[in-house]
């Protein structure tokens, strides 16, 4: 037995019902400092040297012989090696009769820097979308006090610019929130698409307009003569392009542009080539864009866009890809499943 826990990435210790060390693997030896040969039937608290920030023993606050008949496990819990490195501990109790004495008991520990790094990661998950929600909050709040506060004074012009730009900010809080949710859809599985026929180029023309309203950077948009309409959810679709044209407006520089037609490699898709005269995607970095939370520059953003687009978009059948604007810059492609009599519109 010994070999085979050898092999497990986790320490194990294993005792008998006399609480006698049987077992040790590689893992648990490095842990605990000891000699897994010279352990075999020592003490189970004299090899499993675990103790709390008060110095109690593991095998003192959890002693797995003792308690109820009905146990069968000690939860994870975290504990401190001999040289004051923390591990998650958790223990099975087993036992010949369901009811009877325990037989065997095995031990688990596991480095506790992967749960260290999961904190991190969520604390730092929290911070970004606490600035990401703050910031268009700051401004509809800033705006709305102004226009009660001074609205005899303010022109119908500079009104109409402060309702503007609150109702921008509004949107974006309403987006981030969306995308919130979706993610969590996508990664449950109960993401639910309300597919009809949907023009394309309609969509990518109310989303550019949108967008230009509230930013300086140019987007050329171009549409095929002709196009025909995609099997899609047309609040999905939208969101898709607000993401995609978004990301490359922030992150790319000089004009973007958007184009819409049917797909060279299949005209059963329309596709939506979206390119930026940025720096580009590098090679190594362009599947690590599609997952959650990844951000790259001082660009800012939540992380979530791409990944929700990856997600929307093969939801409805289709693909995304990524390389290089001909002539320098980064360029996204979205494919959509062109309309027909067969296609399932009921999703």
């Amino acid at each position: 037995m010994t070999d085979a826990i050898d092999l497990l990435p986790d320490g194990v210790v294993v005792a008998d019902g006399e609480a006698r060390v049987t077992a040790v693997n590689a893992v648990a030896a490095r842990m605990l400092d000891v000699d897994p040969v010279e352990a075999l039937g020592k003490r189970l608290g004299d090899v499993l040297a675990l103790s709390d920030h008060d110095g109690e023993a593991w095998t003192v606050a959890n002693d797995p012989y003792v308690g109820l008949r009905t146990r069968t496990a000690v939860p994870e819990q975290t504990w401190l090696l001999p040289d004051g490195t923390e591990v998650l501990v958790t223990a099975r109790l087993h036992r010949g009769e369901r009811v009877g004495p325990v037989e065997t008991v095995a031990i688990s520990l596991r480095s506790g820097r992967g749960r260290a790094r999961l904190d991190r990661d969520r604390s730092d998950l929290v911070a970004t979308l606490a600035h990401e929600l703050r910031s268009p909050l700051t401004g509809v709040k800033g705006f709305v006090h102004a226009l009660l506060n001074r609205w005899d004074k303010l022109t119908d012009e500079q009104k109409k610019l402060m309702l503007t730009t609150a109702g921008a900010d509004a949107d974006r809080l309403s987006r981030l929130i969306t995308e919130l949710l979706d993610v969590a859809r996508i990664d449950t599985g109960r993401l639910q698409l309300h597919k009809r026929p949907t023009d394309v180029g309609l969509r990518a023309t109310r989303v550019v307009e949108s967008l230009t309203v509230v930013s300086s950077t140019p987007v050329l948009l171009e549409i095929d003569e002709d196009l025909p309409k995609v099997d899609a959810d047309p609040d999905k679709l939208i969101q898709v392009l607000i993401n995609v044209v978004e990301n490359a407006m922030r992150h790319g520089d000089g004009e973007v542009r958007v184009r819409v037609g049917i797909w060279a490699d299949d005209p059963s898709y329309v596709a939506v080539t979206v390119t930026d005269e940025g720096e580009g995607i590098p090679a190594e970095l362009r599947k690590r864009i599609f997952t959650k939370f990844w951000t790259a520059g001082s660009a800012g953003g939540s992380g979530l866009g791409l990944y929700i687009v990856n997600g929307l978009v093969k939801a409805h059948g289709g693909t995304v890809m990524v390389d290089d604007r001909p002539g320098g810059g980064a360029r996204i492609v979205t494919t959509w499943p062109v309309h027909g009599p067969g296609t399932d519109s009921t999703g």
